[in-house]
């Protein structure tokens, strides 16, 4: 049975993934998320300033932000602490 990844696992996921600008569908088919849980996801992050939209002609991609890096070593050692390991995410 597959474990459920808690929302800072996800937060983690999205940010790393976006250290290259992504488009919305990309983020949510590769992090496995529905449309409104993942908009809710890049709501609260964009908010926080930890990723930002980034204009593509006529789309619209998200990237993180310097910010990031913080939350991503910090869950990243807080994890492994815990765990012995990264999280998993399949790039």
């Amino acid at each position: 049975m597959a474990e459920r990844r808690t929302p800072y696992e996800i937060y983690w996921e999205i940010l790393i993934f976006c250290r290259t600008p992504r488009a919305f569908t990309s983020i949510i088919n590769r992090c496995d998320l529905n449309s409104k849980t993942g908009q809710e996801y890049l709501d609260f992050l964009t908010g926080k300033g930890y990723l930002t939209a980034v204009k593509e002609g006529e789309r619209t991609g998200y990237t993180s932000t310097p910010r990031a890096n913080e939350y991503i070593e910090l869950f990243t050692r807080l994890y492994q602490s815990v765990f012995d390991k990264i999280p998993g995410f399949k790039l």
